[in-house]
């Protein structure tokens, strides 16, 4: 990661209206023209994703700019991790061949949008546990698989050891190409969607231990990670982690009829009782599909769930928990640091640059090349 030194210093651009700011980042996308790309991320503030070249996912949008003849700057309005994806797809020896050498520079407006989630789980901490598992099991009978809400030293770790990436959409895919591969699989950072994956795959609670990293054997005795199948890291969704089963019991006491859609990384006390569970693009794909008059309760992000109301007024729409429960780092992303980051590239200064090392590149793209050899 590098970050020059700016051309134009940050502070003045708070001072500006959101008007001004939209009709300055308008003047430098249509000066920048093909060359750039605004990723937008689904979690983003409105006001933000409305400048967006392309919305969705993380991976689906990293691959979406990584597959661009034009791009040459991405700006990612969402977080570290999704940035360093998108400098790791796009950067991949035969794009840069393609482009006759030429790399694509990888831009997050604010270097503070981390994610909690994958701030739960360093690469010491991995490796430290990776020791201790071998200690207790045999670690060539464990596959590593990380989320892709995950730093890219994650990834290159599962591309050495031979593990693998998943999204919340093939999970379970690539669950059931991890058990092919070996016996048990080690499963981070968020223990959420590891657990809800599995137990639908049959797999019961009894044969997943969680991993605490702050404590020895990860607060797990030998028997129990010796019994295991899928030994979870204890990580979380800060915005998915706010759900309850009282909010699912709640909604459907008041109104008749409603369903319950929600991310799975929910937990299990709400996975379980919810109607449908699925990555953020089905929750969007459901509503989307669903009859004038469906009744909706979802827990997912707050700025997504505000936008389908806006956009299915056909349908009754809620948000999930009676708290705000928004992505507060995805939150860091507004209109002044967005501004802000397209100014400096059009006067050729590129600032807060994500540029991740050539070799723990070279190891996520393997563990990112298994995720899609699985079907």
């Amino acid at each position: 990661m590098s970050i020059t030194i700016e051309s134009y210093p940050f502070a003045p651009y708070r001072e500006l209206s959101n008007a001004e700011l939209c009709s300055r980042i308008q003047s430098a996308k249509q000066q920048l023209g093909s060359s750039l790309l605004i990723l937008g991320h689904h979690y983003q503030q409105d006001e933000v994703i409305e400048h967006a070249d392309l919305k969705g996912d993380s991976y689906q949008l990293s691959k979406l700019a990584a597959e661009s003849s034009d791009c040459r700057t991405i700006v990612f309005c969402g977080v570290h991790f999704m940035a360093e994806t998108a400098d790791i797809l796009a950067n991949r020896p035969d794009r840069i061949a393609i482009r006759g050498g030429e790399r694509v520079r990888v831009v997050l407006p604010d270097m503070a949008a981390g994610c909690s989630m994958a701030d739960m789980a360093a690469i010491r901490q991995v490796e430290a546990a990776w020791d201790q598992l071998g200690d207790v099991i045999d670690t060539n009978d464990l596959t590593p698989v990380t989320y892709i809400n995950s730093a890219a030293s994650l990834k290159a770790f599962c591309g050495k050891h031979g593990g693998i990436v998943c999204t919340s959409s093939n999970a379970k895919a690539v669950l059931e190409w991890a058990f092919k591969q070996r016996k048990r699989v080690f499963f981070f950072p968020d223990q959420h969607l590891g657990r809800n994956t599995s137990l639908k795959m049959g797999i019961t609670n009894e044969f997943m231990p969680v991993w605490n990293p702050h404590e020895e054997m990860g607060g797990n005795s030998r028997d129990a990670i010796d019994s295991s199948k899928v030994i979870l890291w204890k990580g979380h969704c800060s915005v998915h982690q706010m759900f309850q089963a009282d909010h699912v019991h709640s909604f459907r006491k008041r109104i008749d009829g409603i369903k319950i859609l929600v991310h799975p990384e929910c937990p299990q006390e709400v996975n379980d009782i919810a109607d449908i569970s699925g990555s953020t693009s089905k929750i969007i794909e459901t509503v989307k599909q669903s009859p004038p008059g469906s009744k909706w309760a979802i827990g997912t992000e707050l700025h997504l769930v505000d936008r389908l109301k806006k956009e299915h007024p056909e349908q009754e729409i809620h948000f999930l928990s009676p708290l705000v429960c928004m992505c507060a780092t995805m939150y860091r992303i507004d209109l002044a640091h967005l501004c802000w980051s397209l100014e400096n590239i059009v006067v050729g200064t590129i600032v807060n640059e994500i540029k991740v090392k050539e070799e723990t590149a070279r190891w996520s793209v393997v563990a990112l090349e298994r995720m899609l050899s699985v079907k």
